[in-house]
């Protein structure tokens, strides 16, 4: 039966996806949802149960109500052949006296003899890159940007900086003696020593806004 005709419990995703990484454990989380107005419980069971732990690995969904599932997998030495995953995951579900208390599941609650009515629902486990390594890095470092750039950045700021800091130190000083030329004159102050002092007094003020 597959995830969509599940008819006790709506699970999401269809499909457990691991973004893969060696030697790192990896988790997902599938959520279950009881469609019913009855008590669910459910049971999770996996073909690879050394390479998996699943928390909780069976409980109680209350009515028209939600559970999370996560599903870890265990950290992996070495990659399959083409990245493809044979394992499987199986949801059993059955509906249960409201008195069933989620410490009391068992496995006996998802046979045809127990007389409950049972649904169970196949998962496929499937290995995805991480978006890293697609968009052309590798062994999770940041390839050519490594972190060349962003010194390199800095320096050819702190250059910047330090340049118009010079600049502003002899504008200041050449500012000043034309103030003292000026204040010297007794005739009243040059139409051009005026425009002068203006100007410089612009570009001063660009120059500390920087």
């Amino acid at each position: 039966m597959s995830a969509e005709a599940g008819e006790l419990l709506g699970i999401d995703p269809i499909e457990l996806r691991f973004p893969f990484e060696l030697n790192k454990q990896i988790s997902c989380t599938l959520q279950l949802t009881n469609k019913t107005d009855k008590q669910v419980a459910f049971k999770v069971k996996t073909t690879s149960p050394k390479k998996y732990c699943v928390r909780p690995n069976n409980g109680i969904v209350a009515p028209r109500s939600t559970a999370d599932v996560v599903v870890t997998m265990q950290a992996q030495r070495e990659a399959p052949p083409d990245m493809q995953c044979k394992d499987k995951f199986l949801v059993q579900s059955a509906i249960v006296a409201k008195e069933i208390m989620p410490k009391e599941v068992t496995g006996d609650m998802f046979t045809k003899e127990s007389g409950n009515v049972v649904d169970e629902v196949k998962l496929k486990v499937v290995y995805i890159t991480p978006s890293t390594q697609s968009e052309g890095f590798e062994d999770g470092s940041l390839g050519s940007l490594s972190y060349q750039e962003p010194f390199a950045l800095i320096s050819k700021l702190m250059e910047e900086k330090n340049s118009a800091v010079e600049l502003n130190n002899k504008l200041r000083q050449e500012l000043d003696l034309l103030r003292r030329d000026i204040s010297r004159q007794h005739g009243g102050y040059s139409l051009v020593l005026v425009l002068v002092v203006a100007i410089m007094g612009i570009l001063l003020g660009l120059l500390m806004k920087r």
